[in-house]
C-alpha cells in the first residue's frame, strides 16, 4: 500500500520544527509556519469524522487555540509537533461526541477510495467500498483511528503511540486486533 509521505519527516525536519516550537513559546507570531503546515491535515482528520465542514473548522481553530495556549507544556520527544495536534484534535472530538453521538461519521476522502483502488483493482470496487464503509462505521471509534492512521495515513506505530498515549507495542498490538476485527466483520456480511 502506498502511503503519504506528508506524515513523515526526516530527523532534521523535527529539530527545525522543535526549533519554531521554542521561539513560539515566547513569541506566538513564529506559530505561523506550524498552523500554516498542519491546518489542512488537522481540518480532514476532524472532517472525516463529523462530515461538517464548519463544525470541523471551528473544532480545527480549537485545536490550535488549545496548542498555543499550552505550548510552555510541550516536549519534542523526536516526534513531529503534529502527533501531539493529533492528540488535542481526538480529545476534541471525544468531547463533541460524548455531547452528540449522532455526529460520528466516517468519511473515506478520494485519497483513501484511490490506495483501495490500487489494492484492490476490481470490477465490483464500488459494491466493496459502500460495504467497507458500512463495516468500519461498526468500528469502536478507538479502533477505527488506529487503522486510519496505520493503513490510511501510514504512520509509524512510535507516532500513533505518541498521539495516543499508549505504548509503540501497544499501539501495534491495538492495531492489529482492530484490523482483525474489521476482517471478521468483513467475512461474516460477504
Amino acid at each position: 500500500m502506498k502511503h503519504s509521505s506528508s506524515y513523515h519527516q526526516t530527523p532534521e525536519q523535527i529539530d527545525y520544527e522543535s526549533k519554531i516550537i521554542e521561539r513560539s513559546k515566547t513569541d506566538p507570531n513564529q506559530f505561523r509556519p506550524i498552523y500554516d503546515k498542519y491546518f489542512g491535515q488537522i481540518m480532514q482528520y476532524v472532517y472525516n469524522r463529523l462530515d461538517d465542514k464548519s463544525m470541523a473548522a471551528d473544532i480545527a481553530q480549537q485545536v490550535f487555540l488549545k496548542a498555543l495556549k499550552n505550548l510552555a507544556k510541550y516536549q519534542s520527544r523526536g516526534l513531529p509537533f503534529s502527533s501531539w495536534l493529533y492528540r488535542i484534535a481526538s480529545n476534541e472530538l471525544n468531547s463533541v461526541f460524548r455531547k452528540n453521538a449522532k455526529l460520528k461519521t466516517i468519511n473515506l476522502s478520494n485519497a483513501v477510495v484511490n490506495t483501495l483502488q490500487e489494492e484492490m483493482p476490481d470490477e465490483d470496487l464500488i459494491e466493496k467500498i459502500s460495504l467497507l464503509k458500512k463495516i468500519i462505521k461498526q468500528l469502536k471509534e478507538s479502533d477505527y483511528r488506529l487503522i486510519e492512521l496505520r493503513f490510511f495515513e501510514g504512520r509509524p506505530f512510535k507516532e500513533i503511540s505518541e498521539m495516543l498515549e499508549i505504548t509503540e507495542n501497544n499501539a501495534k498490538v491495538k492495531t492489529y486486533r482492530a484490523l482483525d476485527k474489521l476482517r471478521e466483520m468483513l467475512v461474516t456480511t460477504h
